[in-house]
């Protein structure tokens, strides 16, 4: 089945990520119309760059060769299933439908455990780890209201 070859191309360039040395072993896809129009791999340490996860990479890659910045009627394909930060990529990338390979739980057996994120997602600001408060609102605020007067924008 098509499925299957695009989720081998997803593993292929999970593999290749930690044989190159470029990063963990994530890799992942994006096809559209059954044609494979971005690719992405895991690039956290070969680019510096906690944000290079494959399905961003992988996001990016099919923006840029679609001259979009959805994916509507999109599929992503991941070597295993997306951290929070890819998960909130995906949604805001549109795709139609995701699949994954390899469970959190597998990926947090070897190493990639995200609960710390899972948990930190719902508590109060003052409760997060990471030491978090809000500064300036109103002048920040006045931003949004200028982009809801602004007639050229472009919704997403």
């Amino acid at each position: 089945m098509y499925r299957k070859k695009f989720m081998e191309e997803a593993v292929r360039l999970a593999n290749e990520c930690f044989e190159t040395g470029s990063g963990g072993p994530f890799g992942a896809v994006v096809v559209k119309d059954g044609v494979i129009v971005g690719r992405g791999r895991n690039m956290v340490t070969a680019n510096n760059d906690p944000t290079a996860h494959a399905e961003v990479c992988a996001i990016r890659d099919a923006c840029k060769n679609l001259g979009t910045f959805q994916l509507s009627g999109c599929e992503i394909y991941a070597s295993s299933e997306p951290c929070p930060m890819c998960f909130g990529a995906i949604y805001w990338a549109r795709p139609r439908r995701v699949f994954f390979g390899a469970s959190c739980e597998i990926a947090a057996e070897a190493g990639f455990d995200d609960t710390f994120i899972y948990n930190e997602i719902g508590k109060p600001i003052d409760c997060y780890s990471i030491k978090t408060e809000q500064h300036d609102s109103e002048m920040a605020a006045k931003t949004f209201e200028k982009w809801k007067q602004f007639e050229n924008k472009i919704e997403y």
